[in-house]
């Protein structure tokens, strides 16, 4: 039976060390280290030589996010397993269109884990029939947008970092006043950025903005939790 190699990343210590007691107990699944932070987990990759990486999707400021694309720009051989994920299609669907090879919900039990490490390590993604299709309709979009124009990635460096936030909640499907909601700002300033956004990125309209979410910086912290 192949060796899965796992680290084991969750901001709680206590935690991340009762889900590697759980994975001790399934042969063939190796803990080989547990981490707090996007950075500790970085630090143990090359040392541990790992091939999985369990990583909580409630990391603080998109930690889990931009751990996963890191790792897809450091090691693609390393698959990356979110864990604890919330029941939400457009949450989910970045995380995939990230490069994380599968992931779990919340109060998932043992035996799904498990069956979702697996298919993970065996180059299989267990997803909802509703998450393939968006999948599909997100790449379908992508595959319009570059026939039609290429796009160019260094736009998005002329986004502020304000502007930023509010385009990674666009790409979450908030509505102008959702996102007023979440930034603890007013309506008004959201256009203003919204208008902003698609004037720098020369697009129509608020999904072909949101195309450009793979190439924002994989270090961006939403504002969501600094308004």
């Amino acid at each position: 039976m192949p060796m899965i190699r796992v680290i084991v990343v969750h901001q709680t210590r206590l935690i991340a060390s009762l889900i590697a007691s759980v994975l001790t107990e399934e042969e063939g699944i190796f803990v080989v280290g547990l981490a707090t932070s996007v950075e500790e987990a970085l630090g143990k990759v090359a040392r541990s030589n790992c091939n999985m990486m369990l990583v909580a999707a409630t990391l603080p400021n998109q930690g889990a996010l931009s751990l996963t694309r890191e790792m897809v720009k450091l090691d693609p051989s390393v698959k990356v397993m979110v864990i604890g994920m919330p029941d939400s299609e457009n949450m989910i669907l970045q995380y995939v269109m990230a490069g994380a090879a599968g992931y779990v919900l919340q109060d998932v039990t043992t035996e799904r884990l498990l069956e979702n490490i697996w298919a993970a390590h065996n180059e299989k993604a267990l997803i909802s029939p509703d998450i393939a299709a968006k999948l599909i309709q997100q790449l379908a979009e992508l595959a319009r947008l570059s026939t039609q124009r290429a796009l160019d990635p260094m736009a998005v460096d002329e986004l502020t970092p304000r502007e930023r936030d509010v385009l990674t909640l666009i790409g979450e499907g908030m509505t102008n006043q959702e996102i007023a909601d979440r930034l603890v700002v007013e309506v008004g300033t959201v256009k203003t950025h919204v208008h902003n956004i698609l004037k720098k990125l020369d697009v129509s309209n608020r999904e072909d903005a949101a195309a450009y979410l793979h190439f924002l910086d994989d270090d961006q912290e939403t504002a969501v939790s600094d308004p």
